[in-house]
């Protein structure tokens, strides 16, 4: 099966969920969606990932994101370890996990998203089956895929980053412009090379030109 790529329309599929069962697609819709996989339920690394995520949901409900966690388990196993996710993070702040979590214990799902962990053997079930590596998809409302990253099992995520670059691609669809460096919402961004000086003066009338090929400006958006 040829992996999936930046541009790729995201497979579809239907799944039972901590919420329901689902068409993948459908349950899209409008949104924009990260899918999300980690290596396996009760596990410490991912409880801190999830109880995160939880904390965020606002933040990525103001930029009309949808979540939605997998695993190699089932919903049984999912729904218990919610409890235990909740009871941590309230560690850190008011955590309450409402978004879904996909059961895949067959794998199913996993394989058809070239998820499953190749490397570390001792990310295996009891059986020796390969749990997921920790897998992102950012899915524009058009189900194309927009972004992937594939961290380590050992490795735990940095929402910020992910959030980061939803922003970026938010704004690039937008106004024709792209981001540079470590960019931050609220910062100058760069002209798209598209966009000739003539077309510039009248989309971005502050725009500066450093070198003919890198030209920025100030951009407000909401």
């Amino acid at each position: 099966m040829p992996a999936l790529r930046l541009g790729n329309i995201a497979p579809d599929f239907e799944a039972q969920t901590t919420t329901g069962p689902i068409k993948f697609h459908e349950w899209i819709g409008n949104s924009w969606a990260v899918l999300f996989s980690h290596p396996g339920d009760f596990t410490p690394v991912c409880t801190t990932e999830l109880g995160e995520v939880a904390r965020r949901a606002e933040d990525f409900a103001k930029r009309n994101v949808k979540v939605i966690g997998i695993s190699a388990n089932g919903l049984e196993d999912h729904h218990k370890w919610v409890e235990d996710i909740n009871d941590y993070g309230a560690k850190v702040g008011p955590t309450n996990v409402q978004f879904p979590i996909i059961a895949d214990p067959d794998r199913k799902i996993s394989t058809l998203y070239d998820m499953l962990d190749e490397q570390d053997e001792t990310n295996r079930d009891a059986k020796g089956l390969p749990f997921t590596i920790r897998t992102v998809f950012v899915i524009d409302p058009k189900k194309v895929i927009r972004l992937t990253i594939a961290y380590p099992a050992s490795t735990g995520r940095n929402f910020d980053e992910i959030i980061r670059v939803i922003d970026s691609l938010q704004i690039g669809d937008k106004y024709r412009v792209t981001t540079p460096v470590n960019w931050n919402k609220g910062e100058d961004v760069i002209v798209h090379p598209g966009v000739s000086n003539e077309e510039a003066k009248k989309l971005f009338p502050n725009f500066t030109t450093h070198k003919p090929y890198l030209r920025t400006t100030p951009l407000t958006v909401d």
